[in-house]
């Protein structure tokens, strides 16, 4: 079975982490141990930046699905003949950080551009929905992405949250918005859901009841400073899906 197959299995059981190390963290370093961390703790693939040695070093060092996210096409093609085995439109964070605001015929045009890009090229494509457009406008796009054969949805929405609770309500403020993307992503394609931004052990349970067939998982890993601490976390999300899988299975 190869890697990507790997990740399509945890997929259809509904049951997929991806840990994201971030769109624009270009540090070797913090990127290996995230990327170990995900490989120790359990999870079903790695999210890393577009980077030709980031991508090559990663590639050696695990065997979980590598993920490459960008917003430029010809980076996401090249990262397919970089030996990605899965490219995502998105993250979208870092442009967040700068003011900018994506709109869903901007993610049209790169999604477009990328598979004209690809040509003959086969790989495994995901797009991110813009949590901040109006739900209307991400259910259209998402059957737009369906029609076009891609391969699996990522919603958001922590950009758009301030939580004003600490604790668990914090939590599941600032979850709530990606959550109900989901809900009505889920509802109205047939393509699988990654539900990802601010998603913490307390919420990702929550997320695969909305619907989601997986969870990208990034902050609540990637901005820890140690592999023994991100480790423990992913093996907590690894748990915590699993109990509630075991859950589900003896009120059957």
């Amino acid at each position: 079975m190869n890697r990507i197959e790997m990740f399509k299995r945890h997929l259809d059981e509904k049951r997929a982490i991806k840990v994201i190390s971030g769109i624009d963290n270009f540090d070797i370093e913090r990127v290996k141990n995230v990327v170990s961390a995900a490989e120790m703790g359990g999870a079903s693939a790695v999210d890393i930046c577009y980077n030709e040695e980031i991508i090559s070093i990663v590639k050696e060092m695990t065997t979980l699905p590598v993920f490459v996210s960008s917003v430029v096409p010809s980076e996401l093609a090249n990262a397919v003949r970089l030996g990605a085995d899965a490219i995502e439109v998105g993250n979208f964070d870092a442009m967040y950080k700068k003011g900018i605001r994506v709109s869903a015929d901007d993610v049209m045009d790169i999604v477009r551009e990328t598979k004209k890009m690809l040509g003959d090229m086969k790989t495994f494509m995901c797009v991110t929905v813009p949590g901040h457009i109006e739900i209307s406008k991400q259910i259209a796009l998402a059957m737009k992405l369906e029609e076009m054969g891609i391969d699996l949805i990522q919603t958001e929405g922590a950009a758009t949250i301030n939580p004003s609770k600490s604790g668990a309500r914090g939590l599941l403020q600032t979850a709530e918005v990606s959550i109900s993307n989901t809900i009505e992503l889920a509802r109205n394609t047939s393509v699988p859901i990654m539900t990802a931004s601010g998603l913490t052990t307390t919420t990702a349970p929550l997320a695969f009841a909305a619907g989601a067939s997986a969870i990208g998982v990034g902050s609540c890993i990637n901005k820890l400073n140690s592999v023994i601490a991100m480790v423990a976390v992913v093996k907590s999300l690894v748990e915590c899906i699993k109990h509630k899988q075991n859950h589900e299975l003896l009120n059957v």
